[in-house]
């Protein structure tokens, strides 16, 4: 088995990005899956184009991306990506897509094929703060979300793919009053983990992991 999972570069003017530092320190082998790390740039269509060519390349089975999520206090399984790119702020390359579709001829939202419930179970076993996450935003972390699922059902059938959000670190989070962050040491121990589920798990558990609002 071969998992690709991809981390993007520093991008809002922080200096440091955990996703591709997170995804750089995982283990080469887990669970008896290569991994192959790729650093993703933090713009729309061209982060796309970059996974679009790692697949062809590399033939993974399953395709694991990581964002940053700054202001979430836990690590976060993403459930869904949406049709719509709505850019708080501009991309590295200075795009700022305004209520635009990220493929105007797909569905309005693709739902990830990654054992979600059962990644944030692992993860809480193992002592790590995790949940279900409704929304991936409407930023370049939800057109990856949604972009990857489109071109697996366009381009490359029968892989699976998903998404998770993490904290910043504490050096993101110490001029920030009240924000709270995550020691790389155990993102990357939660990574881990959560992929160990997604090789064990062809089906999800059935448990809670919805909310109130």
């Amino acid at each position: 088995m071969k998992i690709l999972v991809t981390g993007f570069d520093p991008f809002g003017g922080e200096p440091i990005n955990p996703a591709i530092e997170s995804v750089k320190r995982l283990p080469e082998v887990i669970g008896g899956a290569q991994i192959v790390k790729l650093e993703i740039p933090t713009v729309v269509h061209q982060s796309l184009a970059v996974i679009r060519e790692a697949i062809r390349k590399e033939d993974p089975d399953m395709i694991l991306s990581i964002g940053q999520a700054g202001g979430r206090p836990d690590i976060t399984v993403e459930r869904v990506g949406i049709n719509v790119d709505d850019c708080r702020i501009a991309d590295n390359a200075g795009n700022q897509p305004v209520d635009e579709p990220i493929y105007p001829e797909g569905p309005d939202a693709y739902f990830v094929t990654l054992p979600i419930k059962a990644m944030v179970k692992a993860m809480q076993e193992a002592g790590i703060p995790a949940s279900v996450s409704n929304s991936a935003g409407t930023f370049v972390c939800n057109h990856v979300t949604y972009g990857v699922r489109y071109l697996i059902e366009t381009e490359f059938p029968g892989k699976r793919s998903g998404f998770i959000h993490i904290p910043y670190l504490p050096s993101q989070a110490a001029t920030k009053k009240g924000m709270p962050s995550m020691e790389l040491d155990t993102i990357v121990k939660g990574l881990t983990v959560a992929i160990e589920a997604m090789i064990e798990h062809q089906e999800d558990v059935k448990i809670t992991g919805g909310t109130i609002c």
